[in-house]
């Protein structure tokens, strides 16, 4: 039975119950006014008393109304029966009513919590999608500085190799123990022993170092992006003159005699020439030998290709 229907039979079993009770006054009446009574022989829905009488028509009457007393308490019973489901009813409809405002609560809350991660998940994607985009643009330059990089080596590698071809072919009148061309690391090494270039305790340049020397100027003079470092080595014996304290001073002299005079009478721009003592400390042999000490007592003459573009792309 729904909730509509349990109050429809309640306010008719309460419309029965007025009826009944307006009845059962109305035979209480009838049976004073037979009797002559205050007040009936028993109250309604008490026992009869087994000495009981009464004419016919009064027995009829209290007959009549002991069976409105049983159905007034049977409707009554059901009425209060009826009346605890409609306060229980009621207070499940309460409940029901707190049940659905807090799922409304919830379900209002829950699609203000969505609707504020949607926007923040929207914002993250943008930003993500933006750094994406920077990186893929970081990554393209990068790529472009990296192939440019590439060209810069090679175009490195390749006058670094013909600029090794042409001098050994411009200094191939010397003997391997006076003169040696090679590559290493990216540059070119002429290496000439100070037989060639230097009397023993001098920094003066022999005339057959002098004929090295303007064979190395030619190929230097049409190589304008060539660096050019200078290097003097000596061997580990002790040297002091009136003029150089020891080898360092020794080895600085020489390398600046070779730089002046590919700058002075080659006419090579200072810009492009450095010249370096490293003395004794940069030794390419054993000093306990004379073949070795011999081998370290040289002048190296390093060129190195222009590397401006390719630090401009490093930096």
């Amino acid at each position: 039975m729904g909730r509509g229907s349990g109050w429809i039979l309640t306010f008719a079993q309460m419309q029965s119950l007025a009826a009944m009770r307006l009845r059962i006054s109305l035979f209480a009446c009838l049976i004073l006014l037979f009797l002559g009574a205050c007040a009936p022989v028993y109250q309604c829905g008490e026992p009869r008393p087994d000495n009981f009488r009464a004419p016919r028509i009064v027995m009829e009457v209290v007959d009549e109304r002991d069976s409105l007393c049983t159905r007034l308490a049977d409707e009554e019973a059901l009425s209060a029966g009826l009346k605890v489901e409609l306060d229980s009813l009621h207070e499940e409809h309460v409940e029901l009513g707190k049940s659905r405002q807090a799922l409304q609560d919830d379900y209002e809350r829950l699609q203000q919590e969505s609707a504020a991660t949607t926007d923040e998940l929207r914002r993250d994607l943008v930003k993500k999608s933006e750094e994406l985009s920077e990186k893929e643009r970081t990554l393209q330059e990068r790529e472009k500085t990296l192939r440019e990089m590439q060209a810069e080596i090679a175009r490195r590698d390749s006058i670094t190799d013909r600029l090794n071809s042409v001098l050994r072919n411009a200094l191939l009148g010397f003997e391997d123990d006076e003169l040696t061309v090679e590559v290493k690391n990216g540059k070119v090494y002429v290496s000439m022993s100070d037989k060639l270039l230097f009397r023993s305790g001098s920094a003066g340049v022999e005339n057959k170092g002098k004929e090295a020397i303007v064979a190395l100027a030619g190929v230097l003079q049409k190589n304008q992006d060539i660096d050019i470092l200078v290097e003097g080595h000596t061997d580990n014996v002790p040297i002091k003159t009136a003029v150089f304290n020891d080898n360092w001073d020794l080895s600085a002299a020489r390398a600046t005699s070779i730089v002046r005079l590919l700058s002075d009478e080659h006419g090579i721009a200072p810009t492009r020439l450095t010249a370096a003592g490293r003395g004794e400390y940069q030794p390419r042999a054993d000093n306990k030998t004379p073949e070795g000490r011999a081998s370290n007592r040289r002048t190296e003459i390093i060129l190195s290709p222009k590397l401006d573009e390719l630090m401009d792309l490093l930096n």
